[in-house]
């Protein structure tokens, strides 16, 4: 009995060291991205990432919920184009607008989130020549709350599995 609550004391302060070491060392700020190069011209690539009813056709975040409920709002392809979502626990709900656009170049995303969590997050698609093909580059900001911070070695890892599939279905849509 004396060494369960050994092993049960000494997994306590682990986990309080980690959670005072993840709130201190842990930046506030959150900068994730992915990159994959495309063997297609950018504009080709364009074509599925540089509106909002586009980028849904492969995006990896909406496919856990197969009756999610889309609407879309603006004008596809230019500043305002948005969608919001509503679906189940593993997709939650939001809106995305895009808030700046390059064709063929770069597109920037204002995303909002409402459940499961409240927040906000900037998403660029960045689209640079590399050989014969075109080097897409996804990236997502957003600042940490606390308890953020505390899964953000979680998050890492889920949000690489995610980025990856992702980008590997735009590289089978705009290889095609």
């Amino acid at each position: 009995m004396k060494t369960i609550l050994k092993i049960l004391g000494i997994i306590i302060v682990l986990v309080i060291l980690y959670a005072v070491y993840a709130m201190l060392a842990f930046s506030k700020d959150y900068h994730f991205e992915r990159s994959v190069v495309i063997n297609a011209p950018k504009e080709k690539v364009w074509e599925h990432v540089g509106s909002t009813k586009a980028f849904n056709t492969w995006n990896p975040f909406i496919k856990p919920d197969k009756n999610i409920v889309i609407t879309y709002s603006g004008t596809s392809g230019e500043v305002g184009d948005s969608y919001s979502w509503k679906g189940n626990e593993d997709v939650g709900e939001g809106e995305q607008t895009v808030t700046a656009s390059v064709p063929n170049e770069k597109s920037t995303s204002k995303l909002h989130f409402i459940k499961p969590f409240e927040g906000d997050a900037t998403a660029n698609f960045i689209l640079t020549p590399e050989g014969n093909g075109t080097k897409v580059t996804w990236t997502m900001d957003n600042e940490l709350n606390t308890m953020m911070k505390l899964m953000k070695p979680m998050m890492d890892s889920q949000m690489g599995k995610t980025f990856d599939q992702g980008l590997a279905d735009l590289k089978k849509l705009a290889e095609q």
